[in-house]
């Protein structure tokens, strides 16, 4: 059944014309790629402030900043691979590592909800400087990871059955 779904996804008009169109693959795919730089180029300079660098930055001001080009980002990689998966619908679900890479996603974006409590941590702190929570500075360098392994498994999805 599952199979059957997935082909009829590989079947519509927009899946064959991106797999049969020059340049409509290359631009949704380029599109997934600056969706990832987004996500992660605004990501990476929050956690690091989690983790305790540049303390003299308010965490709330980074994530004013940060956040929105974060979700953009997230939303952008979102659409355009689901585009991509279209293509290749059957053969991508079966494929291991591409399951990793969903269940990889699931957890960095569930460890992004939670540290949304970091901004209301840093609202209550009245000096700046002050050193995040261990719990804090553990999730900013989980999301590191998380993002990271979503990346590594993105580009390994391509090389491995």
């Amino acid at each position: 059944m599952l199979v059957e779904w997935l082909a009829a996804i590989q079947d519509l008009p927009f899946a064959a014309a991106l797999r049969s169109g020059r340049w409509s693959y290359a631009a949704v795919n380029a599109g997934h790629i600056v969706g990832i730089a987004l996500l992660f180029g605004a990501i990476v300079p929050l956690d690091l402030r989690l983790m305790g660098c540049w303390r003299a930055v308010p965490i709330r001001t980074l994530a004013r900043i940060l956040v929105p080009v974060a979700v953009a980002g997230l939303m952008l990689a979102i659409a355009a691979g689901l585009l991509l998966f279209s293509v290749r619908a059957v053969e991508y679900a079966g494929n291991a590592v591409f399951q990793v890479k969903l269940v990889l996603i699931a957890l960095a974006v569930a460890n992004a909800l939670l540290l949304r409590r970091a901004v209301q941590w840093e609202a209550s702190q009245a000096a700046t400087g002050v050193m995040p929570p261990t719990r804090l500075r553990v999730s900013g360098g989980l999301s590191i990871v998380l993002w990271l392994a979503v990346i590594a498994c993105g580009r390994m999805i391509a090389f491995v059955e």
